[in-house]
């Protein structure tokens, strides 16, 4: 074999190494570090669009915990369609409870949702209008979609976010399932942080 088929054979595997070592890194970042995640549906709106593009960093979640107005991404519980406690949140038969739901429910689903964080461990909750009084003051809510009178939107019986467990509300108010109707979110469940947006190009920025 000659020096320039050796050279040429060297540098096909180097290349090979090179881009072997680049895929494992990516799937390391992406199982452990950051991950990308598409918006499926609308209950963040107008802060995140469908088919909207962010990224999550999931290592942070190991080492910080979240705080109230941060977008994060988590598991929801396995039966997300209504409270633990029939006589809070959204019961079986679609009505609804004078408090939202404050019991945490023991098994996670598979899934995977994007909403705000609105109170953690220890906060006092009410809701008006769609509208958090969190320990007696009402959230600054401008990125909301006004939610009106409906009676998914008012629990007005006050409730306590139990410890380690964080509320977890969708912007568009009115059209969201969220901790209202099946209760908190314990912290093991919680993915990471959405940080930034990069689909689509006109929306590209840092949340």
């Amino acid at each position: 074999m000659t020096t320039t088929r050796k050279s040429l054979a060297g540098s096909a595997i180097e290349l090979v190494v090179i881009v072997a070592a680049a895929l494992g890194l990516a799937l390391v970042v992406e199982a452990f570090v950051i991950k990308p995640y598409r918006i499926p549906s609308s209950s963040m709106l107008p802060t995140l669009h469908i088919d909207q593009r962010v990224l999550v960093n999931r290592i942070g979640s190991h080492f910080s915990t979240p705080h109230v107005g941060d977008i994060v991404v988590f598991h929801p519980p396995r039966q997300y369609g209504e409270c633990a406690d029939p006589n809070e949140g959204e019961n079986p038969a679609g009505a609804f409870g004078a408090q939202a739901c404050d019991v945490a429910q023991q098994q996670p689903s598979s899934e995977t949702f994007i909403k705000r964080v609105v109170g953690v461990g220890g906060d006092r909750l009410s809701i008006h209008d769609g509208h958090v009084t969190r320990n007696g003051r009402v959230e600054r809510d401008g990125y909301t979609v006004p939610c009106g009178d409906a009676s998914s939107c008012n629990f007005p019986a006050t409730i306590i976010v139990p410890r380690g467990d964080y509320y977890m509300m969708g912007d568009n108010r009115p059209d969201s399932e969220d901790s209202r109707f099946w209760g908190p979110v314990p912290k093991r469940w919680i993915i990471g942080k959405a940080f930034f947006t990069y689909w689509p190009p006109d929306r590209v920025g840092v949340l």
